[in-house]
């Protein structure tokens, strides 16, 4: 994961400086800063909308008792939403829009929750239990299908003390 992080941290900046200086020799230099400025501008204006309601429906969760799992998430992607918004270039602010619009973060939490529970389920003791109770599970006792007994041979031994 580090090693992704790194990459990323390299490789973004490069792609975003060379799409706006594609975007920039296409409509030109001007435009193009006036277009990371709008997107700012704009981008400003749904993370504060977007930041209002996710900070309000996780205050209702909490204040009637129920765990903020969703909306903890909504919290978080509008987080990175905003700081991608924030970021200057045209292909954060894409990924920030995702994150942040309320039609798209539907499905980024569901890309997210997918992409958690297989890394809990990879690196945790729990995940591993699971697995392999699951595995138990759909190969039946000893390898026999689902539902069929399976029979243990054994002896049976009298250990009672019959002295008289």
């Amino acid at each position: 994961m580090p090693a992704l992080f790194a990459v990323a941290f390299l490789v973004v900046p490069v792609l975003e400086l060379y799409v706006i200086l594609r975007i920039g020799s296409w409509i030109g230099a001007w435009p193009t800063v006036a277009l990371l400025v709008l997107e700012g501008v704009l981008g400003a204006w749904i993370i504060n909308r977007e930041g209002r309601r996710a900070w309000g429906a996780l205050r209702d969760a909490i204040g009637t008792g129920r765990l903020p799992g969703r909306e903890l998430a909504d919290a978080g992607l509008v987080l990175v939403g905003g700081t991608l918004l924030l970021t200057p270039g045209f292909l954060t602010d894409i990924a920030g829009f995702l994150l942040l619009l309320p039609m798209t973060r539907p499905i980024c939490r569901r890309v997210l929750t997918r992409l958690l529970m297989s890394r809990l389920f990879a690196t945790t003791r729990l995940g591993r239990g699971l697995r392999q109770a699951r595995a138990g599970h759909d190969a039946g006792a000893g390898g026999q299908a689902p539902g069929q007994s399976q029979v243990v041979r054994g002896e049976v031994i009298d250990r009672t003390d019959h002295r008289e």
